[in-house]
């Protein structure tokens, strides 16, 4: 079976979170897959893993431990979620031999996705599963099994959603990471910051580790409770966050492992010194606590050689104003991009930039929260669809941007919102996308395609 086999059938299968109107809930629960990795010969533990939960910032903090990993000389896999454009993104390795830490490739993937399919299809032949596993279930699978074959020294696992019920929940983690903390997906985790705290801190372990940074007071509380409750060791991760006063754009010096090192991430936004401090913390436990070969200097090199775009990034264009893509789908998220779009415009400039602003969420999202809090920083902004069945409709789109009193614009998809706002923006302006992880995978997907027809012209 091939690649595009395995992907039409991954494709085919319904979303975890959202089932169609009448269909019963989701019932998530740990059993499938403990019963398919152990069919599968339990690869998850074959080698130390990391895990890392949390509402914002676990996806960015897993990439920079990943690389720090790399950097340090570990074989290291790299498991995270949703993607941007192929599926292939959630399942990465990196070791001394390789220059990033690259995707799986389709070969491999096809090859594990079946030796999962079929293994799961034999649980529910002899009746001991009802139906196939989920998506995720099945990802997660495939990169356990991937990982496991690859000979990795060390798994970096990011949480899908909440922590206690996550497939990802199966393994023994040396280190549990955990970022900022807010309200979403309450439907599933609870309706109160503590409530969602304590599904996050269902990655803790009876006398594990728990790395993380002083946040909302309901969700320290909550995470206190819980690690008490285990009692797991507290590391907290603001001794390598910068000094106050440190600007929010640039390098910064800090002292790790008895060193002093020079911060530089290509990741932008002051936010994310909280992501990268929480991977420092880390990396400085696993190396201390568990033999690691982890440096200082490997440390600094890793954090410069990150890679994870969709957040913050950058494109410039022949003949277009700059575009940025960031992926703040939720109202924490939205605050972070607003604190960098305010960063970014007090730097100099030559004359007045025009900014507008790309936007669609998914129904799920809280559209008039998100839009009070960016839409009046623009000059204008254009409304799109999402390129996913549970996009928000464009009627309630519409209504959140008129309460704002922001000039708007509807476009009829990704590529006619891009235009649009490139007419409006001028060349000398600046095109800011965001509001959904499909959206900018969709748009950055059509900006590297344009780039590559711009090369070879």
């Amino acid at each position: 079976m091939s690649y595009s086999d395995a992907i039409t059938q991954l494709n085919a299968l319904a979303p975890e979170l959202y089932a169609q109107p009448g269909a019963p809930r989701r019932k998530f629960t740990l059993d499938e897959i403990r019963l398919l990795c152990a069919a599968l010969g339990n690869p998850q533990h074959r080698y130390p893993s990391v895990l890392i939960a949390g509402t914002n910032g676990k996806g960015s903090t897993a990439a920079t431990l990943a690389s720090i990993a790399r950097s340090s000389g570990i074989r290291v896999g790299l498991y995270t979620s949703p993607h941007l454009d192929r599926v292939n993104e959630r399942i990465r390795i990196g070791h001394p031999d390789l220059d990033s830490i690259r995707e799986i490739p389709d070969a491999d993937f096809a090859r594990h996705y079946f030796l999962v399919h079929d293994a799961a299809q034999a649980l529910v032949l002899a009746g001991k599963l009802s139906t196939l596993p989920s998506y995720f279930e099945l990802m997660t699978a495939v990169a356990f099994s991937f990982f496991a074959e690859s000979a990795i020294e060390l798994a970096v696992l990011e949480v899908g959603m909440g922590g206690r019920l996550d497939a990802t929940n199966i393994v023994e983690p040396l280190v549990s990471i955990i970022t900022d903390i807010s309200l979403d997906h309450q439907e599933w985790l609870g309706e109160t910051i503590a409530a969602i705290a304590r599904e996050k801190a269902g990655i803790l372990r009876p006398n594990g580790v728990m790395v993380t940074l002083p946040q909302h007071p309901e969700a320290n509380q909550a995470l206190g409770e819980v690690a008490t409750a285990l009692a797991a060791r507290g590391v907290n991760a603001a001794e390598y966050m910068p000094a106050r006063n440190t600007p929010d754009h640039g390098s910064y010096p800090l002292e790790v492992l008895r060193e002093t090192i020079n911060i530089c991430s290509p990741l932008e936004g002051a936010h994310q010194r909280r992501n990268i401090a929480l991977a420092i913390a880390a990396a400085v436990e696993l190396g201390e606590e568990h033999g690691l070969p982890i440096t200082a200097a490997a440390i600094a090199h890793g954090i410069r050689s990150t890679h994870w775009p969709g957040r913050m990034e950058h494109f410039q264009l022949a003949q277009w104003p700059e575009v940025i893509l960031d992926v703040a789908h939720n109202p924490a998220g939205a605050w972070a991009l607003r604190s960098a779009f305010n960063a970014l415009n007090s730097e100099p400039q030559n004359s007045p930039r025009k900014n507008v602003l790309v936007f669609g969420c998914l129904r799920d999202k809280p559209a008039a929260e998100l839009a009070q809090i960016l839409f009046p920083l623009f000059d204008s902004i254009v409304l799109t669809p999402v390129p996913s069945p549970r996009t928000t409709d464009m009627a309630t789109l519409c209504a959140a941007a008129s309460l704002t009193g922001a000039a708007f614009s509807v476009a009829t998809g990704t590529q006619h919102a891009l235009e649009i706002a490139r007419d409006q923006a001028g060349i000398h302006g600046r095109i800011i996308l965001s509001g959904s992880v499909y959206l900018v995978g969709e748009a950055r997907h059509r900006i590297l395609e344009a780039r590559e027809r711009g090369q070879r012209s």
